[in-house]
C-alpha cells in the first residue's frame, strides 16, 4: 500500500474531490499539480494513485515548499519555481508527457492569513505581497517608483476599479508630499481616502479591496504565469489527459475559458466565420482539447470553506496527439 499522506495544516482546499476526481484518470500514470500551497489536493490525488503513479508539485512559495518537505511519499517530487516553467522542468526530469495537471490559481488562504506577506487587509502587515519573497519587486517598491499611467492601468485592469486614476493620482501625492507606503495599513487607508464615501457600492467590502487585488496581481504577474502555463500544458498532456483548472475571480477564468475554446474549436479561432461555411468535416482543423465543462462548489462546501464561492473549476481532455508549437 502506498504511504499514508502527510498532515499539512488545517487548510481547506477548493473542489478537492470534484478536482482529484476530474483529473485522475490513470492511476499508475503521472500528474502535475502546478500549485502546490499546503497540499490540500497533491494529498488526495496520492491517495488516488497506484504504486506506480507519480506527482509533480510546483510551487514558488517558501512555505509551500517547507509543508512539501513534510510529505514522505516516494511518488512524490517537488519543484521550488514558478509553474510557468513546468515545460522546462519537466523536461528536465525526463518527463515528456503528463495524464492530468492541475492549477489552482490566485492566493491561498494561509498566504492571506499570515500578516507578514502583506497580501490581506485583515491584518497589519509589511506591504510586500510576493508569492516568493526572495524574487522581485516587492508592492512597497513597485508603488513607489511607478507613474500615474501604470498605477492607473494596472489598478483599473486587474481590480476593475473606477476610482483608478484617483487612487494613482494619491499614491503618487504620496510619494510627494508624505512618508512612504510601507505597510499594508497605509495604503488602505490611503485608497479608503481617495474614494468617496458616498460612492461605495457595498459597505461589508473594504474599499481598497480591488486595489489590493490589482496590485497583488501585477507583482507576481498571476495573468501572464497563467496565460503562459496553459500554452506549455497543451502539449504536455498525453492524449486523453486532464487539464483542471480552478480560478477565483472573472480575469483569470476568461483567461482558461478563451484557451479552452480556442483548442476546443480551433476553426472559429481560425475564421470566425468558418461555423457558417459549407466546408468538409475533412478541411476543418483538428480539435486539440474537448471541453468538459465548469464546476462550481456547492452550499455544504462554500460553508465550510467561504473561499470556495467564488471559485470556478473548468475542466477539459486532450483528444488530439499533434499540437502545433
Amino acid at each position: 500500500m502506498p504511504p499514508a499522506a502527510a498532515h499539512f495544516s488545517d487548510h481547506l482546499p477548493v473542489l478537492p474531490e470534484a478536482a482529484v476526481t476530474a483529473l485522475v484518470t490513470d492511476p499508475a500514470a503521472t500528474y502535475v499539480d502546478a500549485t502546490f500551497g499546503r497540499g490540500g489536493h497533491a494529498q488526495r490525488i496520492l491517495q488516488r494513485l497506484a504504486p506506480a503513479g507519480c506527482l509533480i508539485a510546483f510551487d514558488r512559495d517558501p512555505a509551500a515548499a517547507a509543508a512539501a518537505a513534510a510529505l514522505r511519499d516516494p511518488r512524490f517530487a517537488f519543484e521550488r519555481t514558478r509553474f510557468s516553467r513546468i515545460g522546462a522542468t519537466l523536461e528536465q526530469r525526463g518527463v515528456a508527457r503528463v495524464q492530468g495537471l492541475l492549477l489552482d490559481v490566485g492566493v491561498s488562504s494561509t498566504q492571506l492569513d499570515d500578516p507578514a506577506r502583506g497580501f490581506s487587509l485583515r491584518a497589519n502587515g509589511p506591504l510586500d505581497m510576493r508569492m516568493d519573497p526572495s524574487q522581485g519587486e516587492s508592492a512597497a517598491q513597485w508603488l513607489a517608483r511607478a507613474e500615474t499611467d501604470e498605477l492607473t492601468r494596472v489598478i483599473r485592469d486587474y481590480g476593475e476599479e473606477r476610482f483608478a486614476v484617483s487612487i494613482a493620482k494619491a499614491i503618487v501625492a504620496r510619494r510627494k508630499h508624505g512618508p512612504a507606503l510601507a505597510t499594508t495599513a497605509d495604503l488602505a487607508a490611503l485608497v479608503a481616502d481617495a474614494i468617496p464615501v458616498k460612492s461605495r457600492k457595498d459597505a461589508a467590502q473594504h474599499p481598497a479591496t480591488r486595489t489590493f487585488q490589482a496590485v497583488r496581481i501585477h507583482v507576481n504577474q498571476e495573468l501572464e504565469e497563467l496565460a503562459v502555463t496553459l500554452e506549455q500544458a497543451g502539449p504536455l498532456l498525453a492524449v486523453g489527459g486532464r487539464l483542471v483548472v480552478i480560478s477565483f475571480h472573472s480575469l483569470e477564468d476568461r483567461i482558461v475559458k478563451q484557451f479552452i475554446a480556442r483548442h476546443a474549436h480551433p476553426e472559429r479561432a481560425a475564421d470566425p466565420r468558418a461555423a457558417r461555411l459549407p466546408l468538409r468535416a475533412a478541411d476543418l482543423p483538428r480539435p486539440r482539447l474537448r471541453a468538459l465543462g465548469k464546476v462550481t462548489a456547492d452550499a455544504l462546501e462554500i460553508a465550510a470553506n467561504p473561499r470556495a464561492r467564488s471559485a470556478v473549476m473548468r475542466v477539459a481532455e486532450r483528444t488530439d496527439i499533434a499540437w502545433p508549437a
